[in-house]
């Protein structure tokens, strides 16, 4: 066998390696590194060289499931079966997907990572399966996600009232009744900004005032009517300091 014939059949283009196929790993080139680029911007975990590759390579691996058996087509028991290769394809991005994933805390990050680098290799394969028109649409897709539905999400999501409020309480000392005043407060959804306590001493059951300056976004009035019912409280009485522009 000559050189010249090993050489004519590795690089026919008439075999699954044309300008075709050169073509379709191009626009995988290009719709992948697209995705890259955004991921890039945002400073994830996986940027444009992490897509670009994926993309690449999942249409390299269709080109081959589709293209690089012909040789042994036509020989006894010999069945090509090309969705073979694209389902080991599909399996085998979950490992770089599972990498991108890590819990801090009660907190799992890099979800939507995860899924990009999972779409831009179904992109990928699609380009390697003369699919175009599906990859540009399915690139198209990926920008109005994460860049189009963080805006409607902020635009939907009811944002709420945040209000700071002012208590004026008369309650029996030395009885704990302060300590039961703080905890309600807390517990109710309001932070305790300032805490101001006047009158009652140790040596006298005189009643005891305190001011509590509050900042929350839960009802007010729900929480004068819980601090009202405690075991020591003679009186609320409730001021706004006004709502916060935040």
């Amino acid at each position: 066998m000559s050189f010249s014939y090993l050489s004519t059949a590795l690089f026919d283009v008439g075999s699954g390696q044309g300008l075709r196929q050169f073509s379709e790993l191009a626009l995988a080139l290009l719709l992948s590194s697209l995705i890259g680029l955004e991921r890039q911007a945002r400073q994830q975990s996986a940027g444009l060289r992490t897509h670009t590759l994926v993309g690449v390579g999942s249409a390299l691996f269709m080109e081959v499931s589709i293209h690089g058996f012909g040789s042994v087509l036509g020989m006894d028991g010999v069945v090509l079966d090309p969705s073979r290769v694209a389902a080991q394809v599909v399996s085998g991005i979950g490992f770089i997907g599972g990498g991108l994933i890590f819990v801090r805390k009660d907190a799992v990050r890099g979800l939507t990572t995860a899924a990009t680098v999972w779409l831009t290799c179904a992109i990928g394969m699609a380009c390697g399966g003369s699919l175009p028109l599906l990859a540009i649409g399915a690139t198209a897709v990926h920008f109005l996600v994460i860049r189009g539905f963080p805006k409607l999400t902020a635009r939907t999501s009811a944002r709420p009232s945040f209000a700071r409020v002012e208590l004026r309480i008369s309650y029996l000392s030395r009885h704990g009744a302060l300590g039961r005043v703080l905890e309600t407060c807390t517990g109710s959804g309001f932070r305790v900004t300032t805490v101001q306590v006047t009158g009652g001493t140790d040596a006298t059951e005189a009643p005891a005032e305190v001011l509590l300056r509050l900042e929350g976004t839960s009802s007010p009035y729900l929480l004068v009517e819980r601090v009202s019912e405690l075991s020591g409280v003679q009186g609320v009485a409730l001021g706004r300091q006004g709502d916060s522009p935040e």
